[in-house]
């Protein structure tokens, strides 16, 4: 079974990036499409009000199709993202609790 890695990525757009959006508001979602086709899937996205302009939950199968596809995007001069991996906290106290430790200063 393929695990899952769920990211979260805030978006802003550039000036380019808000002309492209006044003029076809659907764009937004026409880049959920193309994530798709590397195999990640938006789970959730929010317009917000603040210094980003999009919050976006997104389900990868494959984190290096995921990292080019961000450059991508990044590279059109519409957006800029800000990219963080996302794990459940019961998956965090069992990694804490099984992964070696690399040695705690006492």
């Amino acid at each position: 079974m393929i695990k899952l890695v769920v990211f979260i990525v805030l978006s802003s757009l550039t000036d380019d990036g808000a002309k492209t959006i006044v003029g076809k508001p659907e764009r937004i979602k026409e880049v959920n499409e193309e994530l798709a086709k590397i195999g990640a899937k938006v789970k959730e996205q929010y317009v917000v009000f603040g210094d980003m302009d999009f919050v976006n939950i997104v389900e990868v199968d494959n984190v290096e199709s995921f990292l080019k596809a961000l450059v991508e995007l990044n590279s059109r001069g519409t957006v800029r993202t800000r990219t963080y991996l996302a794990m459940p906290v019961d998956d965090a106290i069992k990694a804490m609790k099984t992964t070696p430790s690399i040695g705690h200063p006492k």
